[in-house]
């Protein structure tokens, strides 16, 4: 699941990925355009509802590219994504 937040006073929204704790993939990091696609830079960490996300900021109007990254190197993309591209998952932040 992603989520986007209301605008900040900046202008800047904050982008919530989501998935459920259990995921098979293991320890997931969400790598994208924000963070230059640099696995580990934002980790998913386990959430007292059952889920593990991450919370990054990223500039309203933006299109942000991402993928999942698992342990041992398996990469995917989540079905909520606005449209899935040659590069993964697109959000438009509006």
């Amino acid at each position: 699941m992603i989520k986007q937040s209301r605008p900040s006073k900046d202008g800047s929204r904050k982008l919530t990925f989501s998935l459920p704790g259990n995921h098979p993939a293991g320890i997931i990091s969400v790598v994208g355009t924000f963070n230059d696609w640099t696995p580990g830079v934002h980790v998913l960490r386990r959430r007292s509802n059952g889920t593990v996300s991450a919370t990054i900021a990223v500039p309203a109007g933006s299109d942000v590219r991402f993928r999942y990254l698992g342990e041992n190197g398996a990469w995917f993309d989540d079905p909520d994504a606005d449209a899935l591209t040659h590069e993964g998952g697109l959000v438009r932040v509006s």
